[in-house]
């Protein structure tokens, strides 16, 4: 390639010219498709190169347990921009999520060096830290010999670069006091609201702003659409029921799973409000939620929406985001809205799920793992798979700020970017960090299963959960 043609992508990689310049320079160029692609590639990696050593690990495999997800395309996307840039090979195995987790437990338990570095859920890493089978990567986000200047770490969403580290004491605010940060945030997902516009335009309703609507709107559209329900959350006994939509209105109303009393913890799930929230949220799924509620996951809630089985889901917007395209049937009629479930709450504050990176302690090739890590996590990979592949939500500030990304998702996915703008500073974990999670998480789904049922009523049935709970609190020493 010509120095016109190297010169005009490098000075749209170093952001000296906008998006249209570089289209406007690359026509009057005659540069397009694969070549343009490829150029723009070459000029991001060479701006990386400037100022750090790459190459310190050239011929070096590193080797990563990795999820099927479109996080992962994007990656394999890029590849080739990180092994010319690094002369490191990549190899990696991919699982679907049904088996991916056992897959990492089973790695990391056994101690195996087969991996040095892999995806996680934070969560899991409340787990895996204090087991001692993840690295600490403040040591390394820390230390100018092995982290790019350019890494920018302060631009990643601060409610990510806090929910992802903990210093490893039941109950502690995540992010607090000698928090470690036990993985590096890759990608994530809010809770809001994605509708069907043309279920919505044909009962004549409008996207609800807080739960008492959500209601309103829900029993409408299962009353007046013709067959579609009207609200799609999850319904399967897991934590993963709890974690999504449900949490991110329980949050909004300024409920907690747990309280901590004397330096112990406490559940805190049979308050008078919670009690009335809990009684709501039944109620909703009772009348306009789907028949198999009790099996719903992700892909469930999901897959209805974008076949036009439900009028709305309350769950993470990404899902909103996929649904709206490939072969769903209903690709290209959704909408996307933040919501506050509380009335009076002045924005959403939605939980969130993190895809982040961890190291394993048991990598022999740690430095060259965090060399992976941190251009995986990088400014100008999330610029890559914002601007040309579905990785959405990125983790950075910056890129959630560039035009080209924003005029992609605004083209075809109408508000999306106003309920993430408005819902992002709001955007956390708000569970209590501690390592009974899973088992009490999937206790509180079971329990609100049998709300559903009309097993028990509300009142009693999270009464008994708070028992049960504190029973095993105190039986591990945490209550």
């Amino acid at each position: 390639m010509y120095d016109r043609e190297k010169n005009l992508f490098a000075s749209y990689a170093g952001k000296r010219i906008s998006r249209r310049d570089l289209l406007d320079g690359a026509a009057k160029l005659g540069i397009a498709g694969v070549a343009a692609n490829a150029a723009f590639a070459s000029a991001m990696s060479k701006a990386m190169a400037a100022d750090f050593n790459w190459k310190a690990h050239s011929g070096k495999t590193v080797k990563l347990l990795l999820n099927k997800h479109p996080y992962v395309d994007a990656m394999i996307g890029d590849i080739e921009a990180f092994k010319s840039l690094t002369g490191m090979n990549v190899a990696y195995d991919i699982f679907p999520e049904d088996v991916y987790f056992d897959k990492v437990t089973a790695a990391l338990s056994s101690k195996s060096d087969q991996y040095d570095a892999f995806m996680t859920g934070a969560y899991m890493t409340w787990t895996y830290g204090p087991a001692g089978w993840i690295e600490d990567l403040n040591t390394y986000i820390k230390d100018p010999a092995k982290t790019n200047p350019a890494f920018a770490w302060d631009d990643v969403l601060p409610g990510l670069r806090s929910s992802t580290a903990w210093d490893g004491v039941a109950g502690s605010e995540l992010g607090s006091g000698k928090a470690k940060q036990w993985c590096i945030p890759w990608g994530y997902e809010l809770n809001n609201i994605t509708y069907n516009r043309k279920i919505f335009d044909k009962v004549g309703v409008k996207p609800p702003k807080n739960l008492d609507e959500m209601l309103d709107v829900a029993a409408k559209i299962t009353k007046d659409a013709g067959g579609p329900y009207g609200v799609g959350v999850r319904g399967s006994r897991s934590w993963a029921t709890i974690h999504p939509g449900f949490l991110s209105a329980y949050a909004n109303f300024g409920q907690k799973d747990f309280v901590m009393e004397g330096g112990k913890l406490k559940a805190a799930m049979n308050t008078k409000a919670s009690k009335d929230f809990h009684e709501k949220w039944v109620r909703m799924i009772q009348g306009s939620g789907p028949k198999n509620w009790s099996t719903y996951t992700w892909y469930q809630v999901g897959t209805d929406l974008g076949a036009g089985a439900s009028g709305m889901i309350f769950d993470a917007d990404i899902l909103g985001y996929f649904m709206n395209g490939g072969e769903n049937k209903e690709r290209g009629n959704l909408g996307y809205a933040p919501f506050a479930a509380n009335p009076a709450a002045k924005a959403p504050t939605p939980n969130v799920w993190i895809w982040s990176l961890a190291m394993s302690s048991f990598s022999k090739q740690k430095d060259a793992a965090w060399t992976f890590m941190q251009w995986a996590a990088s400014v100008e990979h999330d610029l890559f798979g914002a601007r040309k592949m579905d990785f959405v939500n990125p983790v950075r500030a910056s890129v959630w700020k560039d035009g080209e990304f924003r005029d992609r998702i605004a083209k075809s996915y109408p508000g999306y970017l106003e309920q993430h703008d408005l819902s992002a500073p709001g955007a956390k974990i708000y569970f209590t960090a501690q390592p009974l999670f899973f088992d009490l998480t999937t206790e509180w789904a079971a329990s609100l299963q049998k709300m559903v049922a009309k097993e028990i009523s509300v009142d009693e049935g999270l009464d008994k959960l708070a028992e049960s709970i504190n029973r095993q609190l105190k039986q591990a020493g945490l209550g």
